[in-house]
């Protein structure tokens, strides 16, 4: 295999690899301060997607992408404010069971809106033939685009939980409820709050990718076992460590290509994901019992 032709799969990888990190931010967001797991994240995704894609018809498509972000934004408001908040210490088992009718019940909704036809945002910047050429290799410009929303979502939530009061706040919820409520902080809106941030975020990834991996109603799921799958493999909780993993699952989907028929893609991750939970279910950068607060 020439250097120019494993450049390409190594950017390919690293394309994909940001996203699953992405989605496994958002796994990370939430479950920091409320423990939940919610298998809903992709479809945040998916529907950030597709209501830029409706929007971008009539709209510029900066303003299409915004308004695509805040109105997933509130949906993820209305996931915790209806279907969260009034429960009174839920078990584990029940709240993965709620999130996954969540998603399903996202899903749905999504076809009946938009029924089951590929749709795609346009790019960004350029056209969907145009590429950068480097080192011998081509990557089109809202890969860019991907990778650089990536990195910007990574840096910016570190300093805002680490600078903003709001930030902090989330973080002592994240440490010890019972304990921030003492302090006056309004721990049932930090839940909230941390729906919302999860949905935008990944509401504005869907946005990138969509020029990429075109959108479909029923994607979501994939890309939730996915971004799962990348946040066991980082430590559950740890984000930082989630971006490690997404780009190491990343190039690994896209190497396995050259190796095995494209139909066993997706297995690799389900691979990856049970051996992961069979030998270290911590993760790779994850202690035996998992801390809820790290980096942030």
């Amino acid at each position: 295999m020439r250097f120019e032709q494993v450049f390409q799969y190594f950017l390919a990888g690293l394309t994909e690899g940001a996203i699953f990190a992405i989605v496994a931010i958002g796994f990370n967001i939430i479950y920091n301060t409320t423990g939940i797991i919610n298998f809903a994240q992709g479809e945040f995704l998916v529907l950030g997607g597709m209501i830029a894609v409706s929007l971008s018809a009539f709209l510029p498509l900066a303003l299409a992408v915004a308004l695509a972000v805040a109105a997933t934004i509130v949906v993820g408001a209305l996931v915790d404010l209806l279907f969260i908040r009034w429960l009174a210490s839920p078990s584990v088992l029940r709240l993965v069971v709620i999130t996954i009718g969540i998603s399903i019940l996202l899903r749905e909704g999504m076809l009946h809106l938009w029924d089951e036809k590929v749709r795609a945002l346009r790019p960004f910047t350029g056209s969907e033939i145009s590429s950068v050429r480097i080192l011998g290799a081509r990557i089109s410009p809202q890969a860019l685009w991907a990778l650089g929303i990536s990195a910007v979502i990574v840096v910016a939530l570190s300093l805002f939980f680490r600078l903003t009061l709001i930030g902090r706040a989330m973080r002592a919820t994240a440490a010890n409820r019972t304990a921030a409520r003492l302090c006056g902080i309004n721990t049932r809106w930090m839940v909230t709050l941390s729906f919302m941030l999860s949905a935008g975020i990944g509401a504005l990834a869907g946005c990138a990718i969509s020029p990429l991996t075109q959108t479909q109603y029923d994607m979501g799921a994939s890309l939730a076992i996915k971004g799962f799958t990348v946040a066991i493999l980082g430590g559950l909780g740890n984000s930082m460590a989630a971006v490690a993993a997404g780009l190491a699952l990343g190039l690994v989907e896209v190497f396995s290509v050259s190796l095995l028929p494209l139909a066993y893609k997706d297995a690799v991750s389900l691979t990856v994901l049970l051996i992961i939970l069979f030998f270290r279910p911590s993760g790779l950068f994850g202690r035996a019992e998992v801390q809820r607060l790290k980096e942030f």
